[in-house]
């Protein structure tokens, strides 16, 4: 599991490590790594050439003195300094004294242009609310120089805590961040900054809960629900799926689809879709009575599709199982009937439905997807998957990391993905995971099944939810 922490945790641990070592060790550490990462991006570090970009404080002084061991391995190295009377004493010191040239921003895209490589040691982990003119105008110099850029600890001007971005930054190849992930590495807009990620190890003593974490294949395996011996379909679960509507009768079949590839022993189904899905999945138990008299069920998916089907939805908030919210589902509930709910309920909103329960724009969701999760979290008292380039999983409970997805795909922008989705989240919530847990197994297969339906090419819902079993195979194997 990769695990992200706050910058004031991440301070308080430096601060911690830095009492009980010399002066300078914590600094010469991350500076170690980031010559090594630097090198391998190089390839040849003899004879080439090397702008570090420098502001004020300690991320500056990393890049000085990793440009410092560079000088001596053989590179060129020119500190461009944006702020000369505040850059790191002894890490300016250090380059100098290896043979490294000190220039100010003057002919900076000169020096730029030139370059093997640009180390972005502009701003650190504390830097809130975008850049200033002359870091921004540095912003675009790179960009359409198109030199490799590798970034320190983060790329200069994204929000590290919030993984949020304030009009232009630094876009970089490789961020090498020191001692632990920030959420900003992890979450968009943020981390399609931050290139590639290489995580050097500081020392540093962290707390047991995070702020923000991300399941990896052996996490995921461990939470998904395979059959014992004496297992049968109703001890595997039963999940209902109450969606689909004369207009949209495909999103019944797509969320079928995706609860049959959940882990549950049986799915049973109710809506006016009824014969589209028998036609496509006999193996479904098919209602006509509505879901109080549809027969037991350990969890409920319950909106896509639905349409203006409020009564439906209202029927299954009552029950006292799990329900999953989604699409027209999400529309139709009544917030205060939601939070009353003494059985779980896991929401599944795009950043445009998240938006308008919110009474924000979607590009406001979009903007700050972690601090969007959270207060819809809070304000529903339920759990929360906020689908997107990164999927974000929150509780509304604040002590509880927020997760991330790392498996999805771009080529899952695509029209019924999302059904798929919330009938195999809803298939491993009646198998019994806790909806946080379901959500993010449900992501993590989901995704995993649109990179190999896709394999670079175009795809539709019915090949996402046919390769969830090339997904889960890949996780339990």
């Amino acid at each position: 599991m990769r695990t992200a922490y706050s910058v004031e945790t991440v301070r308080t641990a430096e601060r911690s490590l830095m009492a009980r070592l010399p002066e300078g060790t914590l600094m010469q550490r991350a500076a170690a790594g980031l010559t090594a990462a630097c090198a391998d991006v190089l390839g040849r570090v003899y004879g080439s050439r090397v702008v570090l970009l420098i502001g004020s404080g300690d991320n500056g002084g990393d890049a000085l003195y990793a440009g410092a061991r560079l000088v001596r391995r053989g590179a060129g190295v020119t500190a461009v300094l944006l702020t000369p009377d505040r850059a790191h004493a002894g890490g300016l010191a250090a380059l100098r004294r290896a043979g490294g040239k000190v220039r100010d921003t003057t002919d900076a895209e000169k020096w730029i242009s030139r370059a093997d490589l640009v180390l972005d040691g502009i701003v650190g982990i504390g830097g809130k609310g975008g850049l200033r003119p002359e870091a921004e105008r540095l912003a675009v110099v790179c960009e359409r120089a198109g030199v490799p850029v590798v970034a320190v600890d983060l790329p200069s001007g994204v929000d590290a805590d919030t993984g949020e971005v304030h009009g232009r930054a630094i876009r970089a190849d490789l961020t090498v961040t020191f001692g632990t992930h920030k959420p900003g590495l992890l979450i968009d807009p943020a981390r399609e900054y931050a290139g590639s990620v290489r995580l050097v190890d500081i020392g540093l003593t962290l707390p047991e809960v995070p702020e923000v974490e991300a399941l990896q294949h052996r996490d995921v395996a461990g939470l998904l629900p395979v059959p014992a011996p004496e297992s049968d379909k109703y001890r595997r679960g039963v999940v209902g799926v109450a969606a689909g509507s004369a207009r949209y009768p495909g999103a019944a079949v797509l969320a079928v689809a995706g609860a049959l590839r959940g882990g549950a022993g049986a799915v049973r189904y109710v809506g006016p879709a009824a014969d589209a899905v028998i036609a496509r999945f006999p193996e479904t138990l098919v209602s006509d009575r509505g879901p109080a008299k549809a027969g037991r069920v350990q969890a409920w998916v319950v909106g896509p599709g639905a349409g203006d089907d409020a009564a439906t939805v209202a029927e299954v908030l009552s029950t006292d199982v799990p329900v999953l919210l989604d699409a027209d589902g999400l529309r139709l509930a009544d917030q205060e009937t939601v939070r009353a709910r003494t059985a779980p309920t896991l929401m599944t909103p795009h950043a445009g439905e998240a938006a308008a329960l919110l009474g924000v724009t979607r590009e406001e969701v979009e903007r700050a997807r972690l601090n969007s999760a959270r207060e819809l979290a809070r304000r529903y008292g339920a759990t929360v998957l906020l689908k997107g380039s990164t999927t974000l999983v929150a509780d509304a409970t604040t002590d509880t990391p927020v997760r991330v997805n790392p498996t999805g795909t771009s080529w899952l922008a695509t029209a019924g993905s999302g059904d798929v989705l919330s009938g195999l989240a809803g298939s491993l919530l009646a198998a019994g995971l806790a909806p946080r847990d379901a959500a993010s197994a449900a992501a993590y297969l989901h995704g995993l099944a649109g990179r190999y339906a896709a394999q670079g090419a175009p795809v539709g819902a019915q090949d996402v939810a046919e390769a969830l079993r090339r997904a889960w195979r890949d996780v339990l194997d």
